[in-house]
C-alpha cells in the first residue's frame, strides 16, 4: 500500500464523526490482533473539552526535553493527516503512515474473517492503533494521547495510562456527550481508571469538579490538582510568563511558547502532569519543564502570521473557544478585525457568534469541505445581527480573497469557528506560497 492508497482506505471507512462508533471492544481486540503495540511504552492520556491539545503538545515538549523518545498522538489534523502521529517531535512519513496504516488494515480484515467483528474499525479507530503501532516499531518510551471526542468510549482510552490529565470541561458536543455539564463531565472522567494517577484542571462548573472528584474516589486515585498560576504577564502579541505554585514547587517567570493567558491554566496541568511522572520514576528535571514549556508550539492555536495584513488563527470552536479568543483580541489588538468564520453544524454557532462577532468590523463567512459543516443560512442571521458587514463566500479562497480585499493596512484578519477552517486556510496559503510547475 502506497500513501495514496492509505489516504483513500483510511477516509474510505466513513466520516470521522459521523461514522464514528463510541466503545473500546473494537479497538481492544485490534490493538490485541497487533500484538499490544500500547504495552510496550509508558503513556499519559489527556482528556477535556479546552485545552487538552495544548496541554499534551506541552507535556511531549517537557518529556522531550527530559531527554525521553516521545510519541505524541493527537486529533484532528490541520493539513496533512500525519501530523496527528509524532515522535521526537517530527511527524510520521508518508512511507512509515502507509506501510503501519496497512499492517493494521490487514489486522482488520483479519478480525472481520474470523467473525470476531462484525465490521471494520472506524476511521477514528484506525488511526489511533496506526499511531501505536508506530509508537512501538520506533521503540517510544513515552507517550502522550490527546483524547479525541468524550474519554470513556473514546479508541484512546483502550490504553492503560501511567497518568490521566483531565482539563477544563465545558459544553460541546452535547448531541453524543449529554445535554448537561454533569453529563459530559461522566464522558471525561471515563479516562480515570483503578491504578492510574490523575492531574485535574481548573474547571468553571462546580458540577464538573464534583463528577471528577467522584470519580477518583471511585477508582481511588487521589488527583493532583491544578493551582490558578499567579503574576501572568503578557508582551504586545500574548505571549505570556507567570508564576506557579506546584504540588512539588514553585516556578517563577516561567515564558510559555504559546499566545494567550488561558495558556498558563493548561501549562500548570502539564507541571503538574510531569511531577507526578517524576514521582512514578519517569525521570523529568525541573530544568526540562522549563525548557519544554519555552519551546512548546502548537498551530492553529492563537497562531499569529506575519503577513499583509498579519493573521491570527485559531482553533476556537465552542463558545468556550470562543470567549478565550475574544479576550486575546479585546486585550491584544486594537485596530479593525475582518473575521473569517465557519463551523461545524452540530456546535453552538449561536453561543459562538455571541461571543465573538462584536469584535469584527467586516464578518467573512464561509463553507469548511466537510459534510458537517453550517451553511451560510444558519451562520448568517447571528452575523447580520452583529455587525452591518457581512461577506458570503462559498470556499475558503474567496474568504480570504475579500478578506484582504477589506482589512485595512492596520487591521488584522482572524480566523476562527472550526480547526478544519484553520487547516483549510493553512493548506490554501501553503498552495500560494509554491511556485508553479512547469
Amino acid at each position: 500500500m502506497i500513501y495514496s492508497e492509505a489516504i483513500k482506505y483510511l477516509y474510505g471507512l466513513g466520516h470521522e464523526v459521523l461514522a464514528a462508533k463510541f466503545g473500546l471492544e473494537n479497538i481492544r481486540l485490534l490493538l490485541d490482533k497487533l500484538g499490544a503495540p500500547d504495552r510496550s511504552f509508558k503513556s499519559v492520556i489527556v482528556a477535556g473539552t479546552n485545552g487538552k491539545g495544548s496541554t499534551s503538545a506541552m507535556l511531549e515538549s517537557i518529556a522531550r526535553a527530559s531527554g525521553h523518545r516521545t510519541g505524541l498522538l493527537t486529533s484532528p489534523h490541520l493539513v496533512k493527516i500525519e501530523e496527528r502521529i509524532r515522535v521526537g517531535g517530527e511527524e510520521i512519513s508518508e512511507p512509515d503512515f502507509a506501510r503501519a496504516v496497512d499492517d493494521v488494515r490487514r489486522a482488520s480484515e483479519s478480525l472481520l474473517a474470523e467473525k470476531r467483528l462484525s465490521a471494520l474499525p472506524t476511521f477514528f479507530e484506525q488511526i489511533t492503533a496506526t499511531g501505536l503501532l508506530y509508537f512501538k516499531e520506533r521503540r517510544v518510551d513515552l507517550a502522550v494521547l490527546e483524547v479525541g471526542l468524550g474519554g470513556r468510549l473514546d479508541a484512546t482510552n483502550a490504553v492503560d495510562p501511567l497518568v490521566a490529565v483531565v482539563t477544563s470541561i465545558d459544553y460541546d458536543h452535547q448531541d453524543i456527550l449529554g445535554h448537561e455539564i454533569g453529563q459530559i463531565a461522566s464522558e471525561k472522567a471515563g479516562v480515570i481508571k483503578p491504578g492510574t494517577s490523575v492531574v485535574i484542571g481548573r474547571q468553571r462548573y462546580e458540577e464538573a469538579s464534583e463528577v471528577l472528584m467522584r470519580r477518583c474516589l471511585e477508582a481511588g486515585a487521589p488527583p493532583a490538582f491544578v493551582n490558578e498560576p499567579a503574576q501572568v504577564k503578557a508582551n504586545d502579541f500574548g505571549r505570556i510568563t507567570f508564576d506557579y505554585e506546584s504540588t512539588q514547587s514553585t516556578y517563577r517567570n516561567v515564558m510559555l511558547g504559546l499566545r494567550g493567558r488561558h495558556q498558563a491554566e493548561n501549562a500548570g496541568a502539564a507541571i503538574e502532569a510531569a511531577e507526578v511522572l517524576q514521582g512514578l520514576g519517569v525521570t523529568i528535571p525541573r530544568e526540562a519543564i522549563i525548557k519544554g514549556l519555552r519551546g512548546v508550539t502548537w498551530p492553529g492555536r492563537l497562531e499569529f502570521i506575519e503577513d499583509r495584513p498579519p493573521l491570527l488563527l485559531d482553533g476556537a470552536h465552542n463558545r468556550a473557544g470562543a470567549r478565550i479568543l475574544r479576550a486575546y483580541l479585546d486585550e491584544f489588538w486594537h485596530g479593525p478585525i475582518t473575521l473569517i468564520f465557519g463551523a461545524m453544524a452540530d456546535k453552538d454557532v449561536g453561543g459562538m457568534a455571541s461571543e465573538l462577532f462584536g469584535a469584527a468590523q467586516t464578518i467573512v463567512l464561509t463553507r469548511v469541505k466537510d459534510s458537517r459543516a453550517a451553511t451560510n443560512a444558519r451562520m448568517g442571521k447571528p452575523a447580520l445581527g452583529a455587525s452591518r458587514n457581512v461577506i458570503f463566500t462559498e470556499s475558503v479562497g474567496q474568504a480570504l480573497s475579500w478578506a484582504r480585499s477589506v482589512t485595512p493596512p492596520d487591521g488584522l484578519i482572524c480566523v476562527a469557528g472550526s480547526l478544519h477552517l484553520v487547516g483549510d486556510v493553512k493548506r490554501h496559503m501553503d498552495e500560494e506560497d509554491e511556485p508553479p510547475r512547469i
